[in-house]
């Protein structure tokens, strides 16, 4: 009826409103019969979407690209035989096509290796380096950092998988008693890629805030949930998994990643490192793009290859598709993938809205198996140029107090992607594995490895690492100690040890309780007694950061061996972020071991007597200032990332107080502690420690700076200067540098034969300007009591620093570390070592 009234209403005459009905009805029905495929494309070895690929009817121009997900749909009027589906670095697949009007064609694209060729461009200018020109100018612009404010909200999904697992690694007993849950793993990886075995997956929601001016950062993480194998501190994972730690800005020169700097494809120094080839231009949604192939110059060049896609209108970066390859100076990884997609905001600069970052792991032995992270990031509802007032700003990271409580209906309403069927089987896959015994004991094990320490519900015993020394002062000695966890409280710590010598038959011990009053502005108090045999300049709390250092001078000979206890309060307070204070008061007491033969001056009433013992009671004061430190919490206690550029100074102000807090001594020190990381670039980064300070009155010099030497040790640490004696030089004024600089394969790389050992280069330069008053060196006696010598000491000669400097290879076998460290003065007397090699071992990538 609708079409008669038609042809009526356009006065078409009887005799021909059939063949208008018949053509009409043509057109009804060929729209109608439209043709529809749909898929995904996906990594065969990782099971992940691989985003831009091209999609498209075999012998012809008609397709389309996968979206972040690697999604595509295609409409088409007339049917075709079959579809191919490509992209760079995979190698083509095609697939039949049935004659239906829906179908669904999925693809898993086989990755083939990658060789880095020269990119040939016809006489003039390369077309590309109009179009880099252009970014390098808009940069400013397009960058998100130079918005006054930003925030956004933040999904994060993160899975680790254990893969390539070989044939002999498959018959270990751990993978033999996995049993049918191997069997089973084919499912994660898809029907013809890899097996996989998942360990580790999680989901996370966040909101995240940028100021500018002064530049601060804030990541409120509101939910997360995962499931990892042996894994139960929700508080560590939680942080560790948010927004903040899967960030990439390719807008900045040069971009850390796994520790390293990579120059940026859309660096200001892009010229210098890259090579561009422009490939095609089109339209991605409203916006018109150049699509431009990377690859760096060099091979070992910390640079990225692959594709990225720039605006006509705005020059600004729209997609990224780059890798870093184990042709890359890097140990271990085997590959980094990021792929990256980005919003144009209301205010011109561009957000990321996708991120992708998949991290292959290649086998540490053949007869192992490696490792494959894969990240990924979805941020929407973005608001710009509305900063929050600067107290929101204090806090780096803040888990909401519901942050672990939540259901699936939660995830289904905030998910801004849905999982995919096989994540959800992974999330049961991992239940499964933690429940078999074999896991539960390599869980162990691992945890011990790194951590030092096993759990045994609230309490974790250790650190092994000091178990057991020898000595010339204590023969055989023993030790064990405890700690409490977040199982215990997550206000009180308690920790202790208790050590025996068999030699010296004399028990030492600490205990110590902490509090922490607040972690918004951490604040916590701790109460310590210790009774300790120790070393004349080896202070504990300069090498807590050197574990292996601390733990090695209990071994063989202790020099200037004394006993002593320790009795402690300090507070330490942050103010505001990155602005803290240290207040704190001690007793301890000085007794030589008898091995040692110490002796000094001091007066009772107006009588000159020589003594051997002291105590000491001292106040300290201090303040540490940094920009930019970011630090994340684990159990009650916080763990320092370092700032990306500035140094962290602490000034300390220390009062002795002689008599009625039961010290033997009056005197004030002060010292300033200056310690920075510099990345350099392409010439790799910097380390710096440097101290300055000064004593005001004469004591005994075990309460002076004795500088830590460790020329009687083969073994290297930048706690010391590594070819002076112990206890060689003393000082009361000085000014100490230690510097060294890791040049990550950047200069001898391009040596042939250095190349594929990946050695890497490094230069270190230690000096100590210091004066030794002679009020100071007239307090020791030449003779103790009993009649022995008593060595005196010895300070640098006025405006003579003590240099050394040194070279050295590290990543030999990717572990070891030797140094060659030359002694520029100071060379008279028979025990001074003008050279010497060190050697050290060490985990890099």
């Amino acid at each position: 009826m609708v079409i008669l009234f038609i042809i009526r209403r356009l006065g078409l005459a009887r005799s021909y409103w059939l063949l208008w009905l018949i053509f009409f009805l043509g057109i009804w029905g060929g729209v109608n019969a439209q043709y529809q495929v749909t898929g995904k494309v996906t990594d065969q070895e990782t099971g992940e979407g691989i985003p831009f690929a091209n999609i498209y009817f075999q012998g012809t121009n008609i397709g389309s690209t996968t979206d972040f997900e690697g999604n595509y749909r295609i409409s088409f009027r007339s049917p075709f035989d079959s579809l191919v589906a490509s992209y760079v670095g995979y190698h083509s697949k095609v697939k039949g096509l049935q004659n239906i009007s829906r179908q669904v064609v999925d693809f898993q694209l086989k990755p083939k290796s990658v060789n880095l060729k020269e990119v040939v461009i016809s006489p003039g200018e390369n077309p590309a380096w109009r179009i880099m020109r252009n970014v390098e100018m808009n940069k400013d612009k397009n960058d998100k950092t130079n918005l006054e404010a930003y925030q956004y909200e933040s999904y994060n999904k993160v899975e680790v998988d254990v893969d390539n697992i070989s044939e002999k690694a498959r018959k270990r007993k751990l993978f033999q008693q996995l049993g049918e849950v191997y069997d089973s793993l084919k499912v994660v990886a898809g029907e013809d890629g890899k097996p996989i075995l998942p360990i580790f997956i999680s989901e996370s929601i966040s909101e995240v805030y940028y100021k500018a001016s002064p530049e601060r950062k804030r990541e409120n993480i509101i939910k997360t949930k995962f499931k990892g194998v042996g894994m139960e501190d929700e508080s560590l994972v939680s942080q560790l998994i948010g927004s903040t730690f899967q960030e990439y800005n390719f807008y900045e020169n040069w971009m850390s990643i796994l520790g390293k700097e990579f120059v940026s494809p859309i660096s200001n120094s892009w010229k210098m490192y890259y090579q561009y080839l422009l490939t095609d231009s089109f339209y991605i949604g409203e916006d018109f793009v150049y699509k431009l192939e990377v690859n760096p110059k060099h091979e070992q060049e910390l640079a990225f290859f692959g594709t990225i896609w720039v605006t006509q209108k705005d020059w600004a970066l729209k997609r990224a598709d780059l890798k870093i390859t184990s042709s890359a100076n890097l140990n271990y990884v085997k590959e980094v993938h990021i792929q990256q997609e980005l919003s144009r905001t209301s205010e011109s600069a561009w957000l990321p809205s996708k991120n992708r970052v998949l991290l292959k792991i290649g086998n540490i032995d053949d007869d192992w198996a490696g490792l494959l992270a894969k990240f990924y990031t979805s941020n929407r509802n973005f608001v710009v140029n509305e900063p929050k007032r600067p107290s929101f700003y204090e806090e780096f990271m803040v888990l909401e107090e519901d942050y672990a409580i939540s259901d699936e209906q939660y995830w289904i309403e905030h998910r801004h992607d849905s999982l995919t069927a096989t994540e959800v089987y992974v999330y049961d896959l991992i239940d499964t594995i933690n429940r078999l015994p074999v896991i539960k004991s390599y869980v162990e094990i691992v945890g011990i490895i790194l951590n030092g320490y096993q759990s045994f519900g609230k309490i974790d015993i250790g650190p092994y690492l000091f178990t057991y020394a020898w000595n010339n002062v204590e023969g055989s000695r023993v030790r064990v100690g405890f700690r409490t966890n977040y199982k215990f409280s997550d206000k009180w710590t308690l920790s202790g040890y208790g050590a025996y010598g068999f030699g010296d038959e004399v028990w030492k011990y600490r205990a110590e309780v902490d509090y922490l009053f607040s972690r918004r502005r951490w604040t916590e108090l701790k109460l310590s007694y210790q009774y300790e045999l120790k070393q004349v300049g080896v202070i504990e709390e300069n090498l807590t950061n050197n574990y292996l250092f601390l733990a090695s001078t209990k071994w063989f000979e202790q020099f200037r061996a004394y006993y002593g206890y320790n009795v402690a309060a300090e507070l330490n307070a942050e103010f505001r972020r990155g602005f803290s204070g240290i207040f704190g008061i001690r007793q301890f007491s000085f007794e030589p071991d008898e091995s040692y033969s110490f002796a000094y001056y001091a007066m009772e009433g107006d009588v000159q007597v020589i003594k051997t013992n002291f105590v000491s009671t001292e106040i300290t004061a201090g303040l540490r200032f940094t920009k930019g430190e970011r630090f994340i919490q684990n159990d009650n206690r916080r763990i320092s990332l370092g700032t990306k550029l500035w140094p962290i100074l602490t000034l300390t102000y220390t009062r002795g107080i002689e008599g009625g807090l039961g010290g033997d001594f009056d005197y004030d020190k002060i010292n300033l502690n200056i310690t920075q990381k510099i990345p350099t670039g392409a010439l790799g980064y910097s380390r710096y420690i440097l101290d300055v300070g000064k004593i005001f009155d004469p004591i005994p010099y075990p309460l002076l700076n004795v500088h830590l030497g460790n020329s009687n040790s083969i073994f290297y640490t930048s706690a010391a200067y590594n070819l002076m004696g112990r206890s060689e030089f003393v000082s009361d004024e000085y000014v100490t540098l230690r510097y060294t600089h890791h040049f990550d394969g950047n200069i001898i790389h391009r040596l042939p034969i250095i190349r594929e050992t990946k050695w890497r280069l490094l230069f270190n330069f230690n000096t100590v300007f210091g004066s030794l008053s002679q009020e100071n060196i007239d307090l020791i006696p030449s003779q103790a009591p009993d009649g022995r010598f008593v060595e005196p000491i010895k300070g640098l000669e006025t405006g003579i620093p003590y240099i050394e400097i040194g070279y050295g290879i590290e990543n030999i076998f990717k572990v070891v570390r030797i140094d060659a460290f030359h002694r520029l003065n100071y060379l008279q007397g028979p025990l001074v070592q003008p050279f010497g090699f060190k050697f050290s071992a060490q985990i890099i990538l």
